[in-house]
């Protein structure tokens, strides 16, 4: 029987999840998590890079690579490189003849973004980056997006990416949405008044939606703890609260560390297995301290 390798956070829609692959099979498969599922389970063996996936095509790592239990990244070096010398974010892929859309992606306070994306796509990589509130700007072949994305940056000062610490701190202080629809607007209407527009990125006339609902932000909490990393046989045991972007919000069983988030890119390249006890035993950091769990009997995965 061929082990499932978890393969990190998985939207659908509007539902998080977690993705799976088996090598030997070639089969992939998806687990929803909404609100409310229960989780148990228990990381094994040893984290390893999941090599490089193109679309439908899986490439296996050729080195099996062992990879940092602490870290977001999935790949080795050798498979980072490789998937990099054909790619978008990584300017590789210049003689993509697909559309793509640029969007203004607002997290938080101060916290506005120029990025592009398939628009096959729609709306699947603002999902999967957390934004809160998001507008599309305009639409066209690759360079002519991407040059609309570097002049925004250069005129507007405009940033292309945050980090995960400052997105998850800026869900504690958000304001009310018409606040965040009025800096998307602000913006929309300065990007669109700037000389050098491409000729060929159409624009996207002024319209907003909204993550609020989607990501549950009323019930994360405010100072929610943090796993910092997995090693073998930690366990993960509660209930999930939220799921923003690759986050997943997790109430500790009771006696447990509260609420606190598992980043599901840490995830990725392990085999899960049912948990043995009754609370989280991976160390959870709340503040500047480091808390873990011991427990009970836990019997499913989720």
């Amino acid at each position: 029987m061929s082990d499932w390798w978890c393969t990190g956070p998985s939207w659908d829609g509007d539902e998080p999840g977690l993705g799976w692959y088996a090598p030997e099979r070639g089969v992939r498969r998806r687990s929803a998590l909404p609100a409310g599922k229960a989780l148990a389970f228990a990381v094994t063996g040893e984290r390893r890079c999941l090599g490089v996936r193109r679309g439908a095509r899986w490439t296996a790592c050729p080195y099996a690579a062992v990879i940092d239990g602490g870290s977001a990244r999935d790949q080795c070096a050798d498979c980072a490189r490789l998937d990099r010398s054909r790619s978008v974010a990584a300017d590789t892929m210049a003689d993509d003849p697909r559309t793509y859309g640029v969007y203004l992606a607002y997290f938080g306070p101060g916290l506005l973004k120029v990025g592009i994306t398939a628009a096959e796509r729609g709306a699947a990589r603002l999902v999967e980056q957390g934004a809160v509130t998001y507008a599309w700007l305009g639409y066209g072949p690759l360079m002519a997006a991407r040059r609309a994305e570097a002049l925004l940056g250069s005129a507007l000062d405009v940033r292309d990416r945050f980090g995960k610490a400052d997105k998850r701190a800026a869900l504690a202080t958000l304001p009310p949405v018409p606040e965040r629809v009025a800096a998307l607007a602000e913006l929309h209407g300065a990007a669109r008044g700037l000389a050098g527009w491409p000729e060929a990125l159409e624009p996207a006339a002024f319209a907003w939606t909204d993550h609020t609902e989607v990501f549950g932000l009323e019930r994360v909490p405010v100072g929610a703890g943090e796993v910092m990393g997995l090693a073998a046989g930690d366990e993960v045991v509660g209930t999930v609260v939220a799921g923003v972007g690759g986050d997943l919000y997790v109430r500790d069983a009771e006696g447990g560390a509260g609420v606190f988030v598992v980043d599901g890119r840490l995830l990725a390249g392990w085999v899960l297995c049912s948990a043995a006890g009754g609370v989280t035993t991976a160390g959870v950091r709340v503040g500047k301290s480091e808390v873990g769990g011991a427990g009970g009997e836990q019997g499913s995965l989720f």
